[in-house]
């Protein structure tokens, strides 16, 4: 479907235009589908319309990306367990939150929690003195947690 220009232009004779204009729509009458023609103009353009008959094929199967909200660019990852001390540093120490919750994606909660001895959340602990509980949540994307009190309330970054 959609529009088509032809350009007669260095047809001279207008009984030619004429001609080929008739012999044209004979031949459009043989399509299935609606097809219309106009007749030339002075400048010996033809114009041709002709309806959609099938479905769109190139269907926008695309969404915004929630990390970047599509810009094509996000935080450097590395920078995200920063971030995270540094909110939780602050909640602790200044303004005496106790018994936090944090929530974030599963990769970050493998990340963080690791080893026995050794893994961030264990130094975490020891750095602000108390106990962070480190949970996983498949709703968030890659670079998002969130903070809760001990009864579920969301902590505002």
């Amino acid at each position: 479907g959609g529009i088509i220009i032809v350009d007669f232009i260095d047809m001279h004779r207008s009984e030619n235009r004429k001609e080929l204009y008739h012999f044209l729509k004979g031949e459009l009458k043989k399509d299935r589908t609606k097809t219309n023609a106009l007749p030339p103009t002075k400048f010996g353009l033809i114009q041709i319309t002709r309806q959609r008959v099938r479905p769109e094929m190139n269907i926008k199967t695309l969404e915004k990306c929630p990390t970047c909200d599509g810009t094509g660019e996000m935080k450097a990852s590395i920078l995200l367990i920063d971030d995270i001390e540094n909110v939780l540093t602050y909640c602790i120490k200044e303004q005496n939150e106790k018994k936090l919750k944090l929530k974030v994606h599963p990769y970050v909660h493998a990340y963080v929690t690791k080893g026995w001895f050794s893994s961030i959340k264990k130094s975490w602990n020891k750095k602000l003195g108390q106990k962070i509980e480190v949970l996983a949540d498949n709703s968030y994307h890659l670079m998002e947690f969130r903070l809760f009190r001990n009864n579920d309330e969301e902590i505002k970054i």
